[in-house]
């Protein structure tokens, strides 16, 4: 759901699939600050170099600006709900250099 399709106003909600193995690339957004909530699977959670273990059932806070990834570590895939408020914006998403980012 987003406002550019949905007639919503202030914020975006989206589905993401990880393939056991898989990870997102590292990547931050300026504005937005993202709530992910994971639907099923486990995996672990990078933000600004501190890591959560996170499973179906949790939720967690990305504060904006921070970089950030997620590492599918189980044998399922890893389904997360990303709410991004204000709504998610591909101007707003900075990648960094390498994939360690602000990582370290």
């Amino acid at each position: 759901m987003h406002p550019e399709l949905h007639g919503n106003r202030a914020q975006s909600l989206a589905e993401a699939t990880i393939a056991p193995g898989g990870r997102t690339r590292t990547h931050r957004h300026r504005r937005s600050e993202e709530l992910y909530y994971f639907l099923r699977g486990r995996g672990r959670l990078h933000i600004d170099g501190e890591t959560a273990a996170v499973a179906a059932g949790d939720t967690a806070l990305i504060p904006a600006g921070s970089w950030h990834h997620v590492i599918n570590d189980g044998e399922e895939d890893l389904v997360i709900l990303c709410c991004c408020s204000p709504a998610y914006a591909h101007a707003d998403t900075e990648l960094p250099t390498s994939d360690n980012g602000g990582e370290g």
